[in-house]
């Protein structure tokens, strides 16, 4: 049967405009089923929210009011909160001054008290107005201006407000010791991680420590790792001490061919690194230092009250919010986001904590329409296994930042994955995304969760984002 070639023509084209016409919401939805579908998601629970960032009209929605892990998305709440109460230009204060007085030779008799107002970058190495060096010069400075040429007491790393409890409800011991499990403090100091150094032999046989970075001559370390096979990677986890022991075990494998040779840690008490630190460099310029340092942690433990500066000598101000947002959300800083939660806490009259931080947070944006019963979260960096909340929660909040003043420092913070501007979020069997798209000139936002998938994680990823090549 011959087919005539101007109704072949007039077939395909009625064909390829239906397919056109088709709605965004089509679209989507048979994307969606398509990931639902699949085999990496069958015990899986997926649920994705597009919003218009202009009217607010739902533009897609599937098991958007389910509580489901967000991972790294909950950062993107807890910076845009952050924002909201702290605002752009927030900077964060720490205080250096002295106890007692200064005698005609130089002599303090009394103690220099660091104390820390709840900077995470107070050390870090991501400007130059935080690193290390710069950070003691400051302070080094400010005594010997002060004319102090001897200290009869000690240094002492005071963590002032934040003194309490500093880990959040539901994070898991084996995140604890990590660089990324790294607990809140008063006064941070190099984001409160150092490297511990190893040394790796064949596949099975241990894997031995051989220093740290910086030196940590308070601490000892015990290897339990083995050497690990090709491509599996840096499965080493660092425990922190425990029942006031100074030993610090490494546990996991760690493979053969990793070349970092370097197992990132997380500090058990910052402050006294920071007195520590600062004690070392004042020695090394000819300022002598009668007494040990001691942490605000440590004098606590021996029932002692923390001595209270009388006499300023400096203030050192950290970057401003709309900065440390930024690496933030680039590099998903856990330290940031749970400083920031607590900070902001305090701002709206909690006490500093992350329990109550959380609450704070929760109120905030009940005032604003949401209901807090769609947070059922327990920290601001997404960490915590527990956490729970819904993907129209994230959209949103994701798209009440998107008429504020500050809202480009906030998107610029935004990583860009599948060449989109969104915030990633992974942990055990979770993968999530939260950002923003322009499709065909209509402004959306989106929160896109799938938990309990099993497979690969690059294999979701790109199922995944499949689906979200729907929006551009």
């Amino acid at each position: 049967m011959r087919i005539n070639r101007t109704w072949l023509i007039s077939f395909l084209f009625i064909v390829t405009n239906a397919a056109q016409a088709q709605t965004l919401e089509q679209k989507l939805q048979t994307a969606f089923e398509r990931l639902q579908q699949d085999d990496q998601c069958k015990y899986a629970t997926v649920s994705l929210t597009v919003l218009d960032t202009k009217t607010g009209a739902q533009v897609f929605a599937a098991n958007s009011e389910l509580g489901l892990n967000p991972g790294s998305t909950m950062k993107t709440v807890t910076s845009i909160t952050a924002f909201n109460v702290l605002g752009k230009d927030y900077q964060f204060k720490t205080q250096l001054g002295y106890t007692g007085t200064i005698a005609a030779d130089g002599t303090l008799n009394g103690d220099i008290v660091i104390k820390g107002g709840g900077d995470p970058t107070l050390g870090s190495w991501r400007w130059e107005s935080t690193k290390e060096a710069h950070v003691l010069f400051l302070m080094t400075d400010a005594i010997k201006k002060a004319g102090i040429k001897r200290i009869n007491g000690s240094i002492i790393g005071d963590n002032g407000e934040i003194s309490h409890q500093t880990i959040p409800d539901g994070w898991i011991w084996q995140d604890l010791g990590t660089y990324y499990g790294a607990a809140i403090a008063g006064l941070c100091w190099r984001e409160n991680q150092f490297d511990i150094k190893v040394h790796t032999g064949s596949v099975g046989d241990p894997v031995t420590v051989t220093g740290t970075a910086p030196d940590m001559p308070y601490l000892k370390f015990k290897s339990e790792l083995t050497t690990g096979a090709a491509y599996t990677g840096d499965q080493a986890y660092p425990y922190l001490p425990a029942f006031n022991s100074n030993v610090m075990r490494v546990r996991g494998t760690y493979a053969v061919d990793q070349t970092k040779n370097r197992v990132s840690a997380s500090v058990p008490d910052p402050a006294y690194d920071a007195a520590l630190r600062l004690s070392d460099t004042l020695k090394s310029i000819g300022i002598p230092v009668m007494e040990l340092p001691q942490s605000s942690l440590m004098l606590g433990e021996q029932g002692k009250p923390v001595p209270q500066a009388t006499r300023n000598l400096t203030i050192i101000n950290s970057p401003e919010l709309s900065k440390i947002v930024y690496w933030l959300n680039k590099k998903s800083i856990n330290l940031y986001a749970e400083q920031l939660l607590v900070t902001l806490g305090a701002k709206l009259g909690k006490p500093a904590d992350p329990n109550n931080a959380v609450q704070a947070l929760k109120d905030f944006w009940e005032a604003r329409g949401i209901d807090p019963n769609s947070m059922n979260v327990f920290d601001g960096s997404g960490l915590s296994p527990q956490d729970h909340i819904t993907t129209l929660t994230i959209a949103r909040i994701l798209r009440s930042a998107k008429t504020a003043s500050w809202f480009d420092y906030f998107y610029d913070s935004l990583p860009i994955y599948n060449n989109m501007h969104m915030k990633s979020g992974s942990i055990n069997s979770v993968q999530a995304y939260a950002g923003y798209q322009n499709h065909d000139g209509r402004d959306l936002c989106f929160s896109i969760m799938v938990n309990n998938y099993n497979g690969s994680g690059s294999g979701i990823r790109s199922k995944m984002f499949r689906l979200l090549d729907e929006l551009k």
